[in-house]
């Protein structure tokens, strides 16, 4: 009788367990590099004042005052130019945060970076957005 319940037991939980080996094998798969885009156009906002002082994807407390960002396609703590395509005013910042799978938008800003990109009255802009690799930038 102990057998059989065993034998139950088994049958029950081995297909969860196949289940759950491939599901960790697919994940592994999915991992692997991308081909980072060197140059994105598409719409940039910026961050609300809800999200100060939370943790960021990358582990870091957000602050507006930061020159930081949040996207989708691009990796955790890389460096990027983005340019305001309307006014042609640029600036360098830090990818530390990923913005809901959902979201639209290219690029979500930290509000000093908005600021300094001169769309804080709009809410949205265009913008143009340059890899700049894993290192910080030097500036000229």
């Amino acid at each position: 009788m102990k057998k059989w319940a065993l034998y139950a037991v088994l049958s029950i939980m081995t297909p969860a367990v196949v289940k759950a080996q491939s599901a960790v094998e697919d994940s592994v798969h999915m991992t692997k590099k991308r081909k980072v885009p060197k140059v994105q156009y598409g719409v940039a906002s910026f961050y609300h004042n809800k999200f100060e002082g939370r943790k960021t994807a990358n582990g870091e407390i957000f602050s507006q005052k930061k020159l930081t960002a949040a996207c989708n396609t691009l990796p955790l703590n890389c460096w990027v130019r983005v340019t305001n395509i309307r006014n042609n005013r640029s600036v360098i910042l830090r990818i530390t945060d990923r913005m809901h799978h959902l979201n639209k938008r290219l690029i979500d800003l930290s509000h000093i970076a908005a600021k300094t990109l001169g769309y804080t009255g709009h809410g949205l802009t265009r913008v143009k957005v340059e890899y700049l690799g894993k290192n910080k930038p030097t500036t000229p």
